[in-house]
């Protein structure tokens, strides 16, 4: 397996296990019995840190848990909003040409997030070789 290769799975590992921690908060507000919460709370976890390992043997620490906390961040706000109608501002062109920021965070902090995932992708951070 290429380097490149190894990188485009370490990274879909990261995206997964934000992905499954989302979807564990998901559940916790979504599933009315308590056993099925939980059960369903406590799956969602045990996938999200197997993922998250997986991703740590092809990135930087600081790749993957980046990339994970970024789609679980990204996740848990679209599905806040869709699933659980809570308030997400949608006037991000407003926001860009008038620079007003109030009532925004959201946006601008997702901004910065995917901007840093982009960078930290581009990044190349020598690994170092495992001598076992």
């Amino acid at each position: 397996m290429s380097l490149a290769g190894g990188h485009r799975r370490g990274y879909a590992w990261a995206l997964s296990a934000g992905l499954n921690a989302a979807l564990a908060a998901v559940s916790a507000k979504f599933v009315p019995s308590q056993f099925p919460r939980y059960g369903l709370v406590i799956l969602f976890n045990v996938i999200m840190w197997g993922c998250y390992v997986n991703s740590l043997k092809a990135l930087s620490s600081l790749q993957a848990t980046v990339t994970n906390f970024a789609a679980n961040f990204l996740t848990s706000g679209l599905a806040g909003f869709f699933l659980f109608k809570e308030p997400l501002s949608s006037q991000l062109l407003f926001l860009i040409v008038h620079g007003n920021y109030k009532d925004h965070e959201w946006f601008v902090g997702a901004f910065f997030i995917i901007l840093g995932v982009f960078v930290l992708s581009k990044s190349s951070s020598p690994r170092k070789l495992s001598s076992d």
